[in-house]
């Protein structure tokens, strides 16, 4: 099963008690191997990390990985009540930093659905951001 679909994404970030939001709507397959599902797209220049491709492997209520790979890369592993040390590329150099996931909730299936998960980033562990971010996904029309 490999589908095109159109994928909405609403990231919410907050860092130093400013909120930022960012939507994107774009085009990209999705795909089951091993029971997990997968969301690849292409990033734009909305998001800041134009050049890229990310995938985001969904691990059931579980476990959220995303992988950026191009001209940013990174690897952030949300996994709810576990923290993670993760590479993520900033554009000036690569870094680890801490993921904490604090909630990961999915109704993905064969024919598309929406995934939820929040997390929150620090540096050093000092916080460096929450954030939530809101995934639907469908299949394009033929």
């Amino acid at each position: 099963m490999k589908k095109d679909v159109l994928i909405e994404i609403k990231g919410i970030y907050t860092q130093d008690d400013e909120t930022d939001e960012v939507e994107l709507l774009t085009t990209g397959s999705y795909y089951k191997r091993g029971g997990d599902y997968f969301i690849a797209y292409d990033e734009s220049e909305v998001t800041g990390f134009e050049g890229s491709r990310t995938v985001l492997r969904v691990e059931a209520d579980r476990k959220v990985t995303l992988s950026r790979s191009g001209a940013a890369k990174a690897q952030l592993i949300i996994e709810r009540g576990v923290r993670h040390q993760c590479h993520y590329d900033t554009g000036y150099g690569p870094m680890m930093i801490g993921v904490s996931g604090d909630k990961v909730v999915s109704s993905l299936n064969d024919n598309g659905g929406d995934l939820e998960f929040r997390y929150s980033l620090d540096i050093n562990t000092l916080l460096a951001s929450e954030n939530q971010v809101f995934v639907n996904v469908k299949e394009q029309p033929q």
